[in-house]
């Protein structure tokens, strides 16, 4: 079987995160109301300065994403998503990056996994030659629009068991496999692989890191650095 590895997107490819890129457009095109960029403005700015986490500014993000996806086109979601990784798409990490030519000329099957919408993820991985895309999966109805609902939420929501299912379902092996996570929501999957590597991780993931051996990557500016 071929090897398998692993790629969380946002901060581990990246340089951002994808649904912060996307819900800022939909707002600045009138897609989304304007008010739904204060559900994160406050932990926006404290993250910017340093008084707050990023997860929580990451967490309000994806509440007003999730609140006011309903009702849009999934055509209209999908043009500003287009948009916007036509300029995005390479605003990525070197290491990553390099990593994924490195592992795609070896003959290993690159799979994506994560919280943002898969619409999203597929459309910038495309880009990077990704073999398979996992990410959460929103409702339509009878129009094509989003309904707000999320599908298969208790498989999307534990990335240990979208990656559980994706080797399941394709027929693959994870002897040999490989996985990036860059916070502790990666520990689950990262658990589940033969090497694991934590990519500018955040603070818990990075003690976690260091407590059981995992390897630490990190990189700043134009340097990386393997701790």
């Amino acid at each position: 079987m071929k090897k398998v590895a692993i790629f969380d997107i946002d901060g581990t490819i990246f340089r951002s995160s994808l649904l912060i890129e996307v819900t800022n457009a939909l707002i600045s095109e009138g897609i989304f109301p304007t008010r739904a960029r204060k559900v994160y403005q406050k932990s926006f700015e404290q993250w910017l300065n340093r008084k707050g986490s990023y997860e929580a500014y990451i967490a309000d993000v994806v509440d007003a994403f999730d609140t006011y996806i309903a009702g849009v086109q999934r055509a209209t979601f999908l043009r500003v998503v287009r948009k916007v990784m036509s300029y995005q798409k390479h605003r990525v990490y070197r290491y990553t990056r390099d990593m994924i030519v490195t592992l795609r000329k070896r003959g290993y099957v690159l799979i994506a996994i994560s919280h943002s919408p898969r619409d999203l993820v597929v459309t910038f991985t495309k880009h990077w030659g990704f073999h398979r895309v996992y990410g959460r999966m929103f409702e339509l109805d009878a129009q094509k629009c989003f309904t707000g609902k999320i599908l298969h939420a208790e498989i999307i929501g534990n990335k240990a068991k979208m990656l559980a299912h994706a080797v399941a379902k394709e027929h693959l092996s994870l002897r040999g496999s490989i996985a990036l996570g860059d916070s502790e929501a990666d520990i689950p999957m990262l658990k589940l692989v033969d090497h694991p590597i934590c990519f500018n991780p955040n603070r818990t993931l990075y003690r976690y890191a260091k407590r059981v051996g995992w390897k630490v990557v990190v990189e700043r500016k134009d340097v990386v650095y393997t701790l």
